[in-house]
């Protein structure tokens, strides 16, 4: 009996053992998996003037909860232009998380610029930017990322020397397993297509999604936190009559 007893501590101490060895692991885990507090991130005071304007109109909250980003995460963000979103999604992801930022070479001046100066903040530390083609976006031995965000630049591809097909395969191949590509963009009119990119900047919703899904890719998530109804859809969204009504679709790589 008292063999027993004694064979029944040593087992519950190791028992303790190993739950005190998970409590050393298991946070470690978590931390990568912590939902970021994208309030914070976005509230954070050494961020921009300049960019605190262009969260009035991007609900730039909404939109990192939607992604899902998190700590630790590799993610590609398509069309950076002069940066914004990048630096968002570098926050989000922490100093144990990488971004690439991809702009095509003949990138504008001004967003260039833009882009230079922001590289050289601390937010932006953990980034790498990319001068490359849309339909060729990520230097081969860049694989198995976690999240692909294309901000209000898709439609931009539809009147450049861009093969879109190709561009949603690479991306496609880009991601791990089960991985995200979160896009959104000016809504146009049933029927317009792709046919008003360069002069509204818009794109129809049910184009760029048929497209996306051709490369493989399921639609798993919709957000509404950027739609107005109100907008009619026949003006550049540089030139708006009103609030522009924007889609955000979320799409996932296949297990």
């Amino acid at each position: 009996m008292i063999g027993s007893r004694r064979g029944n501590r040593a087992h519950a101490f190791i028992g303790m053992l190993a739950c005190a060895g998970l409590l050393v692991l298991v946070p470690s885990a978590l931390v990568a998996q912590a939902v970021p507090d994208y309030a914070a991130i976005v509230a954070a005071p050494d961020r921009s003037d300049a960019d605190r304007e262009i969260d009035k109109r991007r609900d730039p909250t909404k939109l990192l909860a939607f992604t899902g980003v998190r700590s630790g995460m590799k993610v590609l963000d398509m069309g950076a232009g002069g940066g914004y979103s990048t630096e968002l999604i570098a926050r989000a992801v922490a100093a144990n998380g990488v971004v690439y930022g991809q702009n095509s070479a003949d990138l504008g001046a001004r967003a260039k610029e833009r882009l230079e100066a922001r590289m050289q903040t601390p937010a932006m530390k953990n980034v790498t930017a990319l001068a490359r083609p849309f339909d060729d976006p990520l230097p081969a031995d860049v694989r198995g990322l976690d999240l692909i965000t294309f901000f209000f630049f898709y439609h931009d591809t539809t009147y450049m020397e861009v093969d879109r097909a190709q561009m949603n395969r690479k991306l496609y191949a880009a991601l791990k397993p089960g991985g995200l590509l979160v896009i959104a963009d000016h809504s146009a009119r049933p029927g317009d297509g792709t046919t008003v990119g360069k002069t509204l900047h818009r794109i129809e919703e049910s184009v760029l999604r048929r497209e996306v899904e051709a490369a493989g890719f399921r639609l798993v998530a919709e957000g509404d936190f950027l739609r107005h109804s109100e907008d009619a859809r026949d003006s550049s969204v540089f030139r708006p009559t009103g609030p522009v009504d924007e889609f955000v679709l979320k799409f996932q790589k296949p297990n």
